[in-house]
């Protein structure tokens, strides 16, 4: 898709004036995408595929709140921003991704009650338009529709606190969630806010460094002792290779602690790299090697099985083995190897901080 194509579409996306026309801009943009995949730089490639979902989720989030205007509802009590997690908050979505969203707003002086309804009502929408426009809501039910992730700040720095003092597994998770989280829309300052609370806390928490490291490496590289790729053994996907959490995932884990550690805001695992590389904690030649291995485990992710699932773009992760010609075999493992180095590195930089 060339730039004046791709702007033109950009600008149709941003003036759409209901839902199902915003649904056709995404499809035609889906179908032109996929075309250009294997001829466009990956990096590239990523950012003009993330810059498209953007717009498609803050025009959902304008219709929604122009509905609730028609509905009577009035606009937004309080300012509020809109959270993407996730590949979103990283700026990583593939083709196809689900929903990972929360919203923070906030605290109003009077009506509590008033405002935590109307930011329901609100997210509900936004919720179905996106639903509408082919986005699968996130199956761990963290998204902005359920009121535990729709909240204000003051509710925010609450949950936090109870999630670094009692750290469960599903505290820590929540927290890692929280670690990629990025405004789309609305206050950027309220979620700047929220990452002081959370940054905060974390050193104030130092425990929670231990069960964030257990969280982060319970993925392990699709790689065999003898270097040998390791293919899903049963059901449909047999023969296949789980590039989301055999390769991408546990990148994208160590990164983000490494990056937690050092205080490093940015959420995209590529600038975060860079980041690490600023803050004197990861050499150059590393974070070179690191990043084009992120590259390979980006393109193979967007090569994975698509599907059409009730009018929800949706995507297993999973890549057929018949896709790897040899060299992009040689380059996965090649590339595996270094994520294991990577792990290896990460336990041992955060082994060394707690003792």
């Amino acid at each position: 898709m060339s730039d004046p194509v791709r702007l033109q579409l950009l600008k149709q996306i941003g003036s759409a004036d209901h839902v199902e026309g915003l649904r056709s801009l995404r499809d035609q943009v889906h179908e032109q995408m996929e075309a250009l995949l294997p001829t466009r730089p990956v990096e590239q490639f990523n950012v003009q595929l993330n810059e498209v979902h953007d717009a498609v989720i803050q025009r959902s989030i304008i219709l929604a709140e122009a509905e609730m205007a028609r509905l009577g509802k009035g606009s937004p009590p309080v300012p509020y921003a809109y959270i993407l997690f996730g590949s979103g908050g990283r700026k990583e979505q593939t083709l196809s991704s689900d929903q990972d969203s929360g919203v923070v707003y906030q605290d109003p002086v009077t009506d509590s009650a008033e405002v935590k309804v109307y930011f329901k009502e609100l997210c509900d929408l936004i919720v179905l338009n996106l639903r509408k426009v082919g986005y699968p809501p996130c199956e761990g039910d963290v998204m902005s529709s359920n009121p535990e992730w729709c909240l204000s700040l003051s509710e925010w720095g609450n949950k936090l606190n109870h999630w670094f003092e009692e750290p469960a597994w599903e505290a820590v998770r929540y927290l890692l969630i929280i670690a990629d989280g990025r405004c789309v829309y609305g206050e950027h300052r309220l979620v700047d806010e929220l990452k002081d609370l959370f940054f905060t806390d974390m050193l104030n928490h130092q425990i929670i460094l231990q069960r964030m490291l257990d969280n982060t490496l319970r993925h392990k590289v699709l790689l065999g002792f003898f270097g040998q790729l390791l293919k899903e053994q049963y059901g449909r996907d047999s023969g296949s290779l789980d590039i989301k959490y055999g390769a991408y995932i546990p990148m994208v884990n160590s990164i983000r602690l490494l990056s937690v550690q050092s205080g490093i805001r940015e959420t995209s695992t590529l600038e975060r790299i860079k980041m690490l590389v600023k803050a004197g904690n990861m050499s150059e030649s590393d974070a070179v090697v690191y990043a084009q291995a992120f590259r390979v485990f980006l393109r193979l992710r967007l090569m994975t099985t698509e599907q059409n699932v009730n009018d929800l773009y949706a995507n297993n992760g999973k890549l057929s083995s018949r896709k790897l010609t040899k060299e992009l075999t040689d380059e996965l493992k090649s590339s595996l190897r270094l994520g294991k180095k990577l792990q290896r590195a990460v336990f041992k930089q955060t082994m060394r901080r707690l003792t």
